[in-house]
């Protein structure tokens, strides 16, 4: 019982450390090109920079969730089930920065276990109570780690020569799409997650519309195929 206690209030500092995170480390942009074996300059897989700004929106959203977990439903099973792996998935942010600007391997392993806990903690709250304040955040959070796992894994298989540029972001484009797509189905009653895929995906379009039209045209399909079925799974939950 005392654990559950300390987690809200864990979880309160964990957030407040990742939002912290960035005025603390320098200022990151994608990996280093130099640090990959395939030198790849602009990875067509990574979103428009302006795509990016969507982290405001998922700080500002993820310290409402946990403050007033901690502050009006302390103790609350609602809010006590997703706080664990919400905690550990924020602590990991906090540290991904720092670990991002030196190894961009190191960094996909961590996001990988970032963007997992997320869909956890998003797929264990509850779609109906508190939903903007419980279920919503944890979607944009797990929403914009599902895209950026993807763009993490094409970056690392492009620079590595596992694929080309072009093949790489197609086939986490698939993959990005497909886990969205399952996750939908799992959770109908809230859009949040999927607009979320679909912001990622139109920067995927508007960062490869004049270089790499196929992508932007798969990124165009893809986020039309999510946003088609949020609608879909809204009306059926």
């Amino acid at each position: 019982m005392s654990g559950a206690r300390a987690l809200q209030p864990a979880l309160l500092a964990a957030i407040i450390a990742m939002v912290a995170a960035p005025a603390l480390t320098p200022a990151f942009t994608g990996y280093d090109p130099a640090t990959f074996p395939v030198r790849i300059d602009r990875p067509a897989i990574q979103p428009a920079g302006y795509a990016f700004s969507i982290w405001g929106l998922i700080y500002l959203w993820l310290l409402a969730h946990a403050a007033f977990g901690l502050f009006k439903r302390k103790g609350d099973p609602a809010f006590l089930r997703p706080a664990l792996p919400l905690l550990i998935s924020g602590l990991l942010g906090s540290v991904w920065l720092a670990i991002a600007s030196s190894s961009p391997l190191m960094a996909t392993a961590v996001i990988l276990v970032m963007g997992a806990l997320a869909l956890l903690a998003y797929l264990r709250a509850d779609p109906v109570q508190d939903r903007w304040l419980l279920a919503a955040p944890l979607a944009i959070y797990a929403g914009w780690l599902t895209a950026a796992c993807g763009v993490s894994v094409g970056v690392i298989l492009a620079g590595y020569g596992v694929l080309s540029n072009t093949a790489s972001a197609l086939a986490m484009l698939a993959v990005v799409i497909g886990v969205a797509l399952t996750v939908l189905a799992r959770r109908p009653a809230m859009p949040v997650y999927g607009a979320t895929v679909v912001w990622a995906a139109i920067g995927v379009v508007v960062a490869n519309w004049a270089d790499t039209p196929i992508v932007a045209y798969t990124a165009i399909a893809g986020a039309a195929l999510v946003a088609v079925s949020t609608v879909i799974t809204l009306r059926r939950g």
